[in-house]
């Protein structure tokens, strides 16, 4: 166990560098400010920019709370998976290691969309980073025009998605001695319900809630 938290600690603190680079370099701050500029005065800008400053610690805290939510969903959803179809007993120890070994795909997201919005886009406005999302269906089709409730389920169409499902089969097939084709039928019948699951429910709140 100690070897999965080492790599939680590990990817915690890579997705915050990364985070902060992207900061940096995409210049959100200025980003902000002119999303802002329409909506709010000037003094109320300053508090804003001043009060994220004194909290953004808290920031950083609710990423690692929120990824290790995340994971430990995923891997309760897989252990059941595992038990309903394969003979083997895995435990949960093991595929909390898959699921955080798999987490890591999701660091290239962030790097992808900085290195493309600093070498290649760089005229951009906040909602332009906001909603660009690496190999997604969404940025196939575009974000303008397309209804909100929409924008989350082509997002998470995406090829890291997809690298995701198959990083967890790899492991998952070694884990229970058998394929990766089992484990990925395994992938499928609980992340992927699961996941499916999730998308309509952010489609439902986005829907009633825009």
């Amino acid at each position: 166990m100690k070897s999965s938290f080492f790599k939680y600690f590990i990817l915690i603190s890579a997705l915050i560098l990364i985070t902060q680079a992207t900061n940096y370099l995409l210049d959100f701050n200025t980003l902000i400010h002119n999303s802002l500029a329409d909506k709010l005065t000037s003094q109320q800008i300053d508090n804003f920019f001043e009060f994220s400053s004194k909290w953004q610690w808290l920031s950083y805290l609710l990423i690692a709370i929120i990824l290790l939510i995340k994971v430990s969903i995923i891997t309760s959803v897989l252990y059941i998976g595992v038990f309903l179809f394969s003979n083997m007993i895995v435990t949960f120890k093991q595929l909390w290691n898959i699921v955080i070994t798999a987490e890591f795909i999701f660091l290239l997201v962030p790097i992808i969309k900085t290195i493309w919005f600093y070498f290649f886009q760089t005229n951009y406005a906040l909602e332009d980073v906001q909603y660009f999302y690496p190999l997604s269906s969404l940025n196939i089709i575009g974000h303008k025009g397309l209804e909100p409730w929409l924008i989350y389920p082509f997002q998470t169409l995406n090829f890291f998605e997809l690298g995701y499902w198959l990083i967890l089969a790899y492991y998952i097939g070694k884990a229970t001695e058998t394929t990766m084709d089992h484990g990925l039928k395994i992938v499928a019948s609980s992340y992927g319900s699961a996941l499916l699951l999730w998308v309509v429910v952010i489609m439902f709140f986005t829907l009633n809630y825009s």
